[in-house]
């Protein structure tokens, strides 16, 4: 399946590991702008 997020935006919880790391990876695969948010800062900003 090939989805296009080409302009939107993705907001992910959990993102600085496991599925919300790599659902944040395939929505900017997908084109979108993620947010990323999750409780481990360092974590967030390593999975940027």
């Amino acid at each position: 399946m090939n989805i296009s997020f080409d302009g939107k935006t993705a907001p992910v919880t959990g993102a600085g590991s496991g599925i919300g790391r790599a659902t944040a990876q395939a929505y900017a695969r997908a084109g979108a702008s993620v947010v990323l948010a999750d409780l481990d800062e360092a974590a967030a900003q390593a999975a940027a």
